[in-house]
């Protein structure tokens, strides 16, 4: 019966120690002591976004005293969701438009609390050297996501009706198509290795770096309207602890303009408050 005692003891406190990630706390602002939380962690993506965070962010954080950890995910999806659940503390990976539609869809209650910089899709192609010829029955291959539509739209190719859920915005909602477009919907990352089978095609910005595409070669770039502008992302119950308050101010820092300044090739659009 002792022994059987001491077993049970342990697993309490396994499972106790479980429920305490990530970096300490279930309280979100504080650590389990009652201190300021110091050890953060985030959902890493391949791309741009994660890579500014670590090169340009992280430096300006550990100054603070704070340990950040990331977490590899594959999708922004899952990341959302681990980031819903508490599983991690923040991301730097979406937009506004993208956030709100995950909120309505998967009772999540993510807020966004600092535009971050930002890459904006373009129109590519290996065959055509402007907008301009493109052929009747021309094939454009485009993410599933609005912003490709919108940018199509932005250079008179098409017209949308966006009257509706902009998150939700596909071919379907395609009112006019003079040139006959025929669209063919694939995820991203498969985008720039087709590229020859298209006349033209339409790529987000952290494919563009992903793919190492040179950015002075679009065509045409999305204007970056405030709903897709990137965020910093956390729980609403986080948005005034200190530490989502520190990168945020990190994120609006002189360090970060100098960074920024020294690294920016053309690849990144930078909202006007962080300039």
């Amino acid at each position: 019966m002792k022994r059987q005692l001491i077993a049970l003891a342990g697993a309490l406190v396994l499972t106790v120690s479980a429920c305490s990630a990530p970096g300490s706390d279930s309280s979100g602002g504080d650590d389990a002591s009652g201190g300021e939380k110091k050890t953060l962690t985030f959902s890493r993506s391949q791309g741009p976004y994660s890579e500014l965070f670590e090169e340009a962010i992280v430096p300006i954080l550990e100054e603070q005293g704070y340990t950040v950890n990331g977490v590899d995910f594959s999708d922004l999806l899952n990341a959302d969701i681990a980031l819903n659940d508490g599983d991690v503390d923040f991301n730097v990976e979406q937009h506004t438009a993208y956030m709100e539609d995950f909120n309505n869809n998967n009772s999540g209650d993510l807020v966004a609390i600092s535009p971050i910089p930002t890459v904006p899709a373009g129109i590519y192609s290996d065959n055509y050297d402007n907008l301009e010829d493109i052929p009747d029955g021309a094939t454009v291959a485009v993410p599933n996501r609005a912003r490709a539509y919108l940018l199509l739209e932005k250079v008179g190719w098409i017209e949308v009706d966006d009257s509706g859920d902009f998150a939700a915005i596909d071919e379907s909602n395609v009112t006019e198509n003079p040139h006959n477009i025929e669209f063919t919907e694939m995820k991203s990352l498969s985008i720039p290795a087709v590229s020859q089978d298209f006349d033209y095609i339409v790529i987000t910005g952290s494919i563009v770096y992903n793919a190492k595409i040179d950015p002075s070669t679009a065509l045409a770039t999305e204007d970056i309207v405030d709903n897709l502008v990137l965020q910093l992302v956390v729980k609403e119950e986080n948005q005034d602890a200190q530490w989502a308050q520190d990168i945020a101010a990190a994120y609006h820092s002189d360090e970060l303009k100098d960074y920024m300044e020294e690294n920016n090739d053309g690849l990144w659009w930078i909202p006007e408050e962080l300039q």
